[in-house]
């Protein structure tokens, strides 16, 4: 187990519909990073914006961003996690990868599709949690709204990071940065957001907020309002390890179970 994980949060503009170019952007702001980071966290839907339009830019597990993903993990040394669009056996989903520098590839569909626009209308729900073991850290992947869930994100696994990716308007801004710290607090784990910034292609407006927060829900790394850039996260086993044994909230969670 390595006792640091070194996470660099990327917030950025998303060009609207357009994979190639996306690819193109984050591929030099990833390149920028100066310093060894074991994981590289970009936003919900990164090569796309968050669109309805699925038909149109969807790709495959074996298509270019995959693929990209493969070879930038390789090429740094560190994991490359966010979610597009994938197509498979006839269902498009909005699927959360993380991507490891050996090349293994471990997937989960956001559960929670965003009804207010629609999004359960072109895409599938995921039906199960994802629990990633990278570097002897127990990692659980998230989709945006799925953070408005604290049952579906609830603790059982012991998991040490929460990361959730997304595309969460301007509006609501106060709701993300609230959750965010009541995930880190309730489940006892460091709890990592990275949203986008600018407006999209159907002119709604995201701030950004990403952040960081450890197991008492202060942040570690945040960004300021539209700020596009990138922010290193320093997260500590011994951080964990103390907080659980010295509160041993955890132990006292209530028992149920989700049929859903």
């Amino acid at each position: 187990m390595h006792d640091n994980l070194k996470v660099a949060l990327i917030q950025s503009d998303l060009v609207w519909e357009d994979p190639a170019k996306n690819r193109d952007n984050f591929s030099k702001k990833i390149q920028s990073i100066t310093e060894p980071v074991d994981v590289v966290v970009l936003p919900e839907m990164f090569t796309t914006g968050f669109t309805m339009n699925a038909n149109k830019v969807a790709e495959s597990m074996e298509g270019e961003t995959v693929a990209w993903m493969k070879e930038l993990a390789s090429q740094t040394n560190a994991a490359i996690a966010g979610s597009i669009i994938i197509l498979e056996q006839g269902k498009f989903y909005n699927r959360f990868l993380f991507v490891d520098p050996s090349g293994k590839v471990s997937a989960y569909d956001k559960r929670h599709t965003f009804t207010l626009a629609g999004e359960e209308k072109t895409f599938a729900s995921g039906k199960e949690k994802v629990i990633v073991d990278y570097k002897g850290w127990k990692i659980c992947p998230m989709v945006c709204y799925d953070l408005r869930f604290p049952v579906w994100a609830r603790n059982v696994e012991d998991y040490d990071v929460l990361i959730y990716v997304a595309n969460w308007p301007k509006p609501r801004i106060n709701a993300w940065d609230t959750l965010l710290q009541a995930r880190a607090i309730e489940n006892m784990c460091y709890c990592i957001g990275v949203n986008r910034v600018g407006i999209d292609g159907i002119n709604i407006e995201y701030s950004g907020h990403s952040g960081a927060y450890d197991v008492l829900g202060n942040p570690i790394a945040y960004f300021k309002s539209f700020e596009d850039g990138i922010k290193i996260a320093k997260l500590e086993q011994r951080h964990i390890v103390a907080y659980r044994n010295k509160l041993k909230f955890l132990n006292d969670r209530d028992s149920f179970k989700i049929t859903r």
